[in-house]
């Protein structure tokens, strides 16, 4: 199962500019009741029932996601004890990391090589249990969202009834002429009491206008955040089985290493010899790029190098996050922007891209793509080429990348660009409070440079949702990094032999 990294960058500094930032808070009702009137024309009273109509009948316009909180189921305790027995869990996980990685260390040898596959089948049947208590959380986290967006539509269609009772007194009130208020008004003192009544409705409707507008961006804020724990929850459920599978292939692995050696020292190292990739195989292999599109592993070789250069990520974690094996993506660069983007935060930004870039003739011609939404009920897709960055966030790295690359205006559908800009993004939330937190509270059971990096490439999945997938998402990104450092040095050492 596919899908593309939601790349929000929740990572940026108190202060700086966010993918948020200008984004339009309120509708512009233009509405404000005038003191030297006291009668309500017709086209004001029009405007405010097409306002009406557009706030309750709009529901396309969502409101940036908000951040999913880790509290969000009401039973603490039980949230609490969840935690404690992932907690456990993942000092055991590390454990078997250490010990994979030791016999590593210590190199090829029939022994050390099934001691290996034995403790990662008995890491990885952790891992199951520790998405099973992530899966317990979740249907919290469901149950409680749920139940916010019940509230939240009782409190719309309270709103909904006061602003009804207001147009019927503004509608009374417009159909009388001024000597009907007069006549009902003998007093002057009267008079200018009904005026002033009017005026308060006005204001009071006003109000209540903005009151629904409020209600409304929380109620789809809701409804996006279910959407998004309904992912999780899909997304986590296919990881499992995946794990399961895994361990399956590894109890096969382990098992033909035996039957092809009979146990033996000698037999296992002509078998080492043989399945061993040289350096013109590993060149030549294709790469897969997360967003669509390949190219040979040489050549994404040469421009994770580029990036390492410039940022300090290392060439193979960067690869392991690009390549397309390593996501759980799906519907990559499949979509229309038109129905595939957030309207106001992305569509603006997505167009001004493309204009700079001077590709309104491709896009006019269906030749641009971008990510398709990732569920059916609020979250939004539409991220762009090989590093899935939606708009808005590929604004805000457009002048850094054009820093490093030269570029005069980023692009990210050219690879360099795509490169250094997941670099970036990397090097942030791999300097992030979060990573770094999680790399100081976790380091007496793991190495802390691993942890910051499965944190950082759960932060490029999944914003600020990355530890529902540092093993879902950042553990396979770690494990594919491994193999891709292997093929490197193989790579390396080929050439400093010529």
């Amino acid at each position: 199962m596919r899908l593309r990294p939601k790349v929000l960058v929740d990572i940026v500094s108190k202060g700086s500019r966010t993918p948020f930032s200008d984004m339009e808070k309120r509708l512009n009702l233009g509405f404000k009741p005038d003191k030297k009137r006291f009668r309500v024309s017709s086209l004001r009273a029009l405007f405010v029932v097409c306002g009406i109509v557009g706030i309750l009948g709009f529901s396309s316009v969502v409101a940036p996601t908000t951040n999913i909180s880790a509290e969000t189921i009401d039973n603490s305790s039980e949230r609490q004890a969840l935690e404690s027995e992932l907690q456990k869990l993942e000092t055991q996980i590390a454990e078997y990391e250490r010990t994979v990685s030791e016999y590593q260390k210590q190199g090829s040898t029939l022994k050390g090589e099934i001691s290996r596959l034995t403790a990662n089948i008995s890491k990885m049947n952790l891992q199951v249990k520790a998405i099973s208590i992530n899966l317990d959380k979740l249907s919290g986290d469901i149950r409680s969202t749920t139940n916010k967006i019940s509230a939240t539509e009782s409190d719309m269609e309270s709103k909904k009834q006061l602003i009804a009772s207001a147009i019927r007194d503004i509608d009374k009130n417009e159909n009388q002429n001024l000597l009907e208020i007069l006549v009902a008004n003998p007093s002057l003192s009267d008079f200018f009491g009904n005026v002033n009544n009017i005026l308060i409705i006005q204001s009071g409707l006003q109000e209540n206008l903005k009151s629904l507008e409020e209600l409304r961006v929380k109620y789809l804020d809701e409804k996006e955040q279910l959407g998004l724990e309904r992912t999780d929850a899909e997304n986590l459920k296919a990881y499992q089985e995946r794990q399961r599978q895994m361990i399956e292939e590894l109890k096969k692995s382990k098992n033909n290493v035996l039957t092809v050696t009979k146990g033996k020292e000698s037999e296992y190292q002509k078998l080492l010899t043989k399945t061993k990739a040289t350096a013109a195989e590993i060149r030549s292999r294709l790469f897969h790029l997360l967003g669509g599109g390949e190219m040979t592993f040489d050549q994404a070789y040469k421009y994770a190098s580029f990036a390492e250069r410039a940022t300090g990520i290392r060439s193979a974690l960067l690869l392991a996050v690009l390549d397309q094996e390593s996501a759980l993506g799906k519907n990559v660069g499949r979509c229309d922007y038109k129905t595939a983007m957030h309207p106001k935060r992305d569509i603006p930004a997505f167009l001004e891209i493309i204009d700079t870039l001077g590709l309104q003739g491709d896009l006019a011609a269906g030749k641009i793509k971008v990510s398709c939404p990732i569920a059916s009920d609020g979250a939004y897709g539409g991220a762009m080429g090989p590093s899935q960055f939606i708009p808005s966030t590929w604004k805000i790295y457009m002048s850094r990348i054009s820093e490093i690359t030269g570029a005069k205006v980023a692009n990210p559908w050219n690879n360099q660009d795509a490169f250094v800009a997941t670099a970036l993004y990397l090097k942030d939330a791999y300097n992030s409070s979060d990573c770094v937190n999680y790399g100081a509270k976790n380091k007496a059971i793991a190495n802390e440079q691993m942890l910051k990096e499965r944190c950082a490439a759960a932060k490029y999945y999944a914003g600020s949702r990355w530890y529902t997938y540092r093993f879902a998402y950042g553990e396979p990104v770690i494990d594919r990094a491994a193999g891709f450092e292997a093929d490197i040095a193989i790579l390396n050492s080929s050439q400093a032999s010529r």
